[in-house]
């Protein structure tokens, strides 16, 4: 189950361009005993998540739950803190329900500070280790830098940059599978 914002909703592009729809069609080949649960919301923030959580978890019972929440707090200048709080909470109720966990980890742009934008990117690290879940550290850290590859708002990235996405991803979710 994928539990995140826009970046996995396939925001501005269509639905099976995204990287949730090819990781789909990627188990359909190689792990055909897994099924994909899209749990995306364009705009949704870890609260949110957080808030939702309890319900998906009961209602998919999910092996594993990759969890790419937090970049819209960071954009609204979020504490840190809240976000970590609010991840953590939805890492350890995962784990209660004998889910793994991948955490998707993002970078804030500069313009944001660099103490907030190194807090905010130390908080994915923290809890990957305290929580000893598997660790997406920067979905978009192999375009990030190359205008083509995002949408013209420059946060949303295209389709082609959809299986840069789904490779980082894989690297993480692949030793998790049975």
């Amino acid at each position: 189950m994928v539990v995140g914002d826009s970046l996995s909703a396939a925001y501005g592009i269509p639905r099976n361009r995204g990287w949730v729809a090819l990781l789909e069609e990627r188990l359909k080949r190689e792990h055909p005993d897994y099924i994909v649960v899209n749990a995306s919301i364009s705009g949704e923030t870890s609260s949110g998540g957080r808030a939702r959580l309890a319900k998906l978890l009961e209602r998919h019972r999910p092996a594993i739950v990759v969890l790419e929440l937090g970049a819209n707090d960071g954009l609204r200048g979020l504490p840190v803190a809240q976000i970590h709080t609010n991840l953590s909470a939805m890492i350890r109720d995962a784990q209660e329900r004998r889910a793994r966990v991948v955490l998707v980890g993002m970078k804030m742009p500069p313009n944001y500070g660099e103490d907030y934008a190194r807090a905010f990117e130390g908080v994915f690290r923290d809890l990957a280790k305290t929580h000893k879940t598997a660790l997406v550290p920067f979905l978009m850290a192999d375009f990030a830098e190359k205008p083509a590859f995002f949408l013209p708002d420059r946060i949303h990235p295209t389709a082609e940059a959809q299986p840069l996405m789904l490779e980082r991803i894989w690297r993480a979710l692949a030793p998790l599978l049975k």
